[in-house]
């Protein structure tokens, strides 16, 4: 892969790790904003579940997502973009965040570029020791 390839692959990781990390943590802290106001009343009602409760499993599943792109990121990469796609949805659902789906969108296909960044550095690691 070129050098600037590898330089996008690593920028892409690093984002997607720490990102979810940090939006999952703040599930729990509440420190970025209201999580609860973000989630579609449908969501909360088909599951019988409270909106807060809901939003800390889901933080849970972000945190997951984060250790994934770190240690997996052909995988996590696909796994983030699934989640995102997921919260779109639930947001188009709520209305009135429409600025923030699109934001969502953006981060799915940076997601899906990560997921296919990571196949082609796989794919130089295999075929790097064949040069050799």
């Amino acid at each position: 892969m070129e050098n600037g390839s590898h330089q996008a692959f690593q920028i892409l990781r690093l984002g997607f790790t720490v990102a979810p990390i940090i939006a999952g943590l703040d599930k729990f802290l509440g420190l970025l904003t209201n999580w609860d106001k973000y989630l579609a009343p449908q969501v909360s009602s088909t599951l019988g579940i409270h909106p807060h409760t809901f939003m800390m499993i889901v933080g849970v599943i972000e945190i997951v997502a984060g250790l994934a792109v770190a240690v997996a990121p052909r995988f996590g990469g696909y796994l983030v973009a699934a989640w995102l796609a997921g919260i779109i949805v639930n947001l188009l659902l709520v209305g009135g965040f429409l600025d923030v789906a699109l934001r969502d969108l953006g981060l799915m296909l940076g997601a899906l570029a990560l997921a296919r960044l990571a196949e082609a550095e796989a794919r130089v690691r295999v075929a790097a020791p064949a040069r050799a």
